[in-house]
């Protein structure tokens, strides 16, 4: 199948190009009827498997492949809004390298999990490849934050999917490496089903049942203690399954387990693994949070163990919060 080269719109200006971009993109959503919001045009970085394109954003107010409009950069996130010129249907785009193969790979092996988002179209340019995904309904860590803080019962919905998710890459051979909160999306409005967003930094493995890596990747609330060790190879799984534990503490809780605005302090803390779980968890939701949050990777549960524990095959009504709580959990 032949697929058309990204193409720029309009010819821009070489005395002002972001400014020309701009109002590219500005003549654009207006002839689409598309509401303008646009922030201020600044560098992203875009990073996967060692490939870093510097672009500038918006992403040039550009058509791709004649189809898809780039908008602009969803916050706290890698994607972007685009839309279908054709139908007008609005999705989300990420844009690689197109060296960064082990990301399709990764996805093409799990693209029918219920709790990954599916891949809805893959465009290749020159150098750049874009990856086309459905738009979700808000992610689960500014759900986190709204909330204050989760009732076990919806928690335990939630991380019982999260769970399942991190169980199939791992069988699969696939490492995530960067799990945290806002990796998972909703994919409805009454938000119920997440889905984990796209499958970058993941590793697939070359041997199924070998997964020690060396190199250190991943945000710094949820990096385990031996990533944070000099030199260190360790398994890629366990490591999953501790930043799993900062998660379903980080919702039940309102806070990071660890947390400290200096990565150094932060990052010593982490390494003695000590921290306190409040008194108002049920013990099978300290339990589950301690059996994850171990220093030692050979003491965690897997993912398949987790997904047997008791406090997940506890079935419970769901019952909304009546009322808010103190904030806690931390922008980041």
């Amino acid at each position: 199948m032949e697929i058309d080269r990204p193409t720029t719109l309009l010819q821009r200006s070489k005395e002002d190009p972001i400014q020309e971009l701009l109002n590219e993109e500005l003549l654009l959503k207006k002839s689409l009827g598309i509401i303008i919001n646009s922030p201020q045009p600044s560098p992203v970085p875009l990073e996967h498997a060692g490939v870093v394109e510097q672009i500038r954003h918006p992403l040039a107010a550009s058509l791709v492949a004649d189809k898809y409009l780039i908008l602009q950069q969803l916050e706290g996130s890698s994607l972007y809004t685009c839309v279908n010129v054709h139908t007008q249907e609005e999705l989300v785009c990420k844009v690689v390298g197109r060296e960064a193969t082990s990301l399709l790979s990764a996805h093409y092996r799990l693209d029918c999990h219920p709790n990954i988002n599916s891949l809805h179209e893959v465009i290749l340019g020159d150098k750049l490849m874009y990856l086309v995904f459905p738009q979700s309904h808000g992610d689960l860590h500014s759900h986190v934050r709204h909330r204050k803080r989760l009732r076990e019962p919806e928690a335990r919905r939630l991380f019982r999917q999260m769970a399942e998710t991190v169980r199939a890459c791992h069988d699969e051979g696939i490492v995530l490496r960067d799990l945290k909160l806002r990796k998972f999306v909703f994919a409805d409005a009454q938000r119920s089903e997440l889905k984990l967003e796209t499958l970058e930094d993941a590793v697939v493995l070359e041997d199924i049942e070998d997964d020690v890596l060396q190199d250190k990747r991943g945000c710094p609330a949820y990096v385990s203690p031996e990533i944070l060790r000099s030199h260190a190879r360790y398994s890629g799984r366990a490591a999953d399954m501790w930043s799993l534990g900062v998660i379903l503490y980080t919702m039940l809780v309102g806070r990071y387990p660890f947390n400290d605005s200096e990565h150094a302090s932060l990052f010593a803390k982490i390494s003695r693994g000590h921290f306190v779980v409040p008194e108002c968890l049920s013990s099978r939701a300290k339990c589950l949070i301690r059996s994850l949050l171990r220093r030692d990777p050979n003491e965690r549960l897997c993912a398949s163990d987790v997904l047997l524990h008791p406090w997940l095959t506890r079935e419970e009504r769901y019952i909304p919060p009546t009322h808010q709580q103190d904030q806690l959990v931390p922008d980041i």
